[in-house]
């Protein structure tokens, strides 16, 4: 369903959470798609604003297009929420939903800019400005190691002496993959070791901490 938010006023917030269904008199079958869209209309112009929960990569992440064009983004992980025991999909829903209203409130404000990125400074949901991004390069083929470079930023600036560490996905393995410390630029190159364990999940968690400050990112990984 497509909503419209006239004259700045909030009428309505709905999820593309709908069933989906298949009925051909013999067969139902319901997926449930986490997601919002939104059409917001500020002056002349029609702000569509799209959020999704990105699974794969435990982000919720919100996209704003204008005539089809994307012009801003923004993404929070919620890869640390996942180890409280009471977190569930309808915890995560709530947060992509109030992002979603959040952004919306920037564009009527006036303060889209405010809020809208390029969506690569990555901040834990509910972060408090540090953000983790990284670069990859190709191993060998056989190589038991997987040369990454992390970069930790504080409020957008470099985050010297952050510790970064590198584990596996499942937080209760309590395996630690790799370890390191930024440097002056906010940059640590790490080697993780690609185990059995991590080919056969495709994924690490890194966490990076600083100054009682943290954020904890899921990195998909694969030879």
């Amino acid at each position: 369903m497509e909503l419209v938010i006239l004259n700045g006023g909030w009428r309505a917030l709905e999820i593309t959470r709908a069933a989906v269904m298949f009925s051909a008199g013999f067969l139902r079958f319901s997926m449930t798609i986490f997601g919002f869209n939104t059409d917001v209309k500020l002056a002349d112009v029609v702000y569509h604003v799209q959020s999704e929960a990105r699974q794969n990569d435990l982000l919720l992440q919100t996209l704003v297009f204008v005539k089809g064009q994307c012009i801003g983004k923004q993404a929070f992980s919620y890869a640390h929420e996942i180890s409280h025991p009471g977190f569930s999909t309808e915890a995560m829903h709530e947060l992509l939903k109030t992002q979603h209203k959040a952004v919306i409130d920037a564009i009527q404000q006036g303060q889209m800019n405010s809020v809208l990125g390029s969506g690569a400074d990555v901040q834990d949901v509910g972060g408090s400005g540090l953000s983790l991004q990284w670069k990859l390069a190709i191993p060998a083929d056989d190589a038991p190691d997987l040369p990454i470079s992390f970069q930790v930023l504080d409020s957008g600036k470099p985050a010297s002496g952050a510790e970064i560490v590198v584990r596996g996905v499942i937080a209760s393995d309590g395996v630690e993959l790799a370890r390191g410390v930024a440097d002056a630029s906010g940059t640590a190159a790490l080697l993780i070791s690609l185990t059995e364990d991590v080919l056969n999940r495709g994924a690490v968690m890194v966490q990076a901490t600083r100054n009682g400050k943290s954020v904890t990112r899921k990195l998909r990984v694969k030879r």
